[in-house]
């Protein structure tokens, strides 16, 4: 399996962060992409990709830090895509649950980094909450490369609007939450081949581990469920993800 999108460089991890990736090499786990949202959260990824080559980053800022930390940490971001160090850029995006009152911030920061992922031929990685409108204007003015909605908890008209468009489709362990029977009708259906699985690390631990930090080795029961709701075996929803974030990402495994 290869988690699509962990926070391995989160400040709570510490010293934990070493027996963490122990227990995801023991549930199976081939890769963790790992998503910086501070210049400082991506040289710990760095050098975590050092010691672990099985480790890839991605890097922006978030739309809950565009007004606060856009002009202050893109420069870092943009640096280190160009250096190739970034295997896609984010999450960026729109949130306008908690923070729309800078929805022009936020739209500004997007379009900037739109802009510098087209310029390193690099996929994009978003955040879209309450959002999707202006997401898709966006979207459709000012990017033509290939890009994901992480932790998707759309409705199936968004879904169907994301694959329109060629994009994919990454869910995490909300999609195992009981209430989540929405979230698995659009699991059911998306395309095999637009499909991703993530954790969101150390985020939404799926049921049965819900209220405890959340772990790359987690990967496991947010497949499962998958796996159930598609009708497939758990071997074959492992393997197709697997394939697809490595096509999405340009992963040499």
């Amino acid at each position: 399996m290869i988690d699509s999108h962990a926070h391995l460089s989160h400040a709570s991890f510490g010293e934990s962060r070493e027996p963490l990736l122990a227990r995801a090499r023991e549930a199976g786990l081939e890769a963790i992409v790992n998503i910086c949202t501070t210049p400082e959260e991506l040289e710990i990824g760095l050098e975590l990709a050092k010691r672990y080559p099985w480790i890839y980053n991605v890097g922006s800022t978030t739309p809950h830090d565009a007004q606060k930390n856009g002009a202050l940490h893109f420069e870092a971001f943009a640096a280190h895509a160009r250096a190739g160090d970034l295997v896609a850029v984010g999450e960026t995006g729109l949130d306008y649950h908690y923070f729309p009152e800078t929805a022009e911030v936020q739209k500004e920061w997007l379009r900037r980094y739109f802009a510098l992922a087209l310029e390193c031929h690099l996929p994009v990685v978003i955040h879209c909450r309450e959002a999707f409108d202006d997401f898709f204007d966006e979207l459709d003015k000012h990017f033509s490369g290939k890009g994901v909605l992480h932790c998707f908890t759309g409705t199936f008209a968004e879904a169907e609007s994301v694959i329109e468009r060629g994009w994919y489709l990454s869910l995490s362990g909300i999609v195992t939450f009981k209430k989540s029977e929405e979230l698995r009708r659009v699991a059911a259906r998306v395309p095999e081949n637009r499909l991703l699985i993530e954790t969101d690390t150390p985020y939404l631990a799926p049921t049965p581990y819900r209220g405890r930090p959340n772990e790359p080795a987690y990967l496991l029961e947010i497949a499962k469920c998958v796996a159930e709701v598609r009708g497939v075996s758990l071997e074959a929803l492992q393997r197709v993800t697997s394939a697809n974030a490595c096509e999405f990402f340009s992963l040499n495994r």
